[in-house]
């Protein structure tokens, strides 16, 4: 995993250019910060790293920190943490983006941890958000890119109708 304090991350890139602003959003994460779309810093975390469905070489980097982040907690944490990792690779499979070299092995680690931590955070009291968002990630987890994006692309409020087109098809 590339350490926070690495000069790298001014190497890398995010939808702005230059991540070197990534690793503080990052240590915010320990506080298991909530978010409701425009907070901090999931706000900035979400538009550097998951922009408009693209993913930069940064988000691969970031991913394994979400994901630490979670393992301190998991009972403790947002959906965000679920759906942001779940969102990376789910566009990193559709837009067959490349991972660097230096990035793969913490990346795909961090990604077969999602299953484990997506369960022990059921065992709270999650929401319909977080239950969702940590499906899609207990999804990529497995490798199913195909059920993560149906899970993250669903609106709660359709289940209902997908369930009724499935049972009349």
């Amino acid at each position: 995993m590339l350490v926070l304090s690495s000069s790298d991350w001014s190497k890398l890139t995010d939808a702005y250019g230059h991540a070197e602003s990534i690793p503080q959003l990052l240590r915010q994460l320990e506080s298991f910060p909530s978010s409701n779309g425009t907070t901090e810093p999931w706000f900035s975390l979400w538009s550097h790293l998951c922009h408009q469905g693209d993913v930069y070489s940064a988000s691969f980097a970031a991913v394994p920190h979400v994901v630490e982040a979670l393992s301190a907690a998991p009972e403790r944490a947002g959906f965000d943490y679920f759906l942001l990792p779940a969102a990376v690779e789910v566009a990193r499979v559709e837009k067959n983006v490349a991972i660097p070299d230096a990035l793969r092995t913490a990346y795909f680690e961090a990604l077969s941890k999602l299953p484990a931590l997506a369960s022990a955070a059921a065992r709270g009291q999650p929401d319909q958000d977080l239950c969702q968002s940590a499906l899609a990630a207990f999804a990529v987890g497995a490798g199913d890119v195909g059920l993560a994006r149906m899970l993250i692309e669903i609106e709660h409020a359709d289940i209902a109708a997908v369930i009724k087109w499935y049972e009349n098809r």
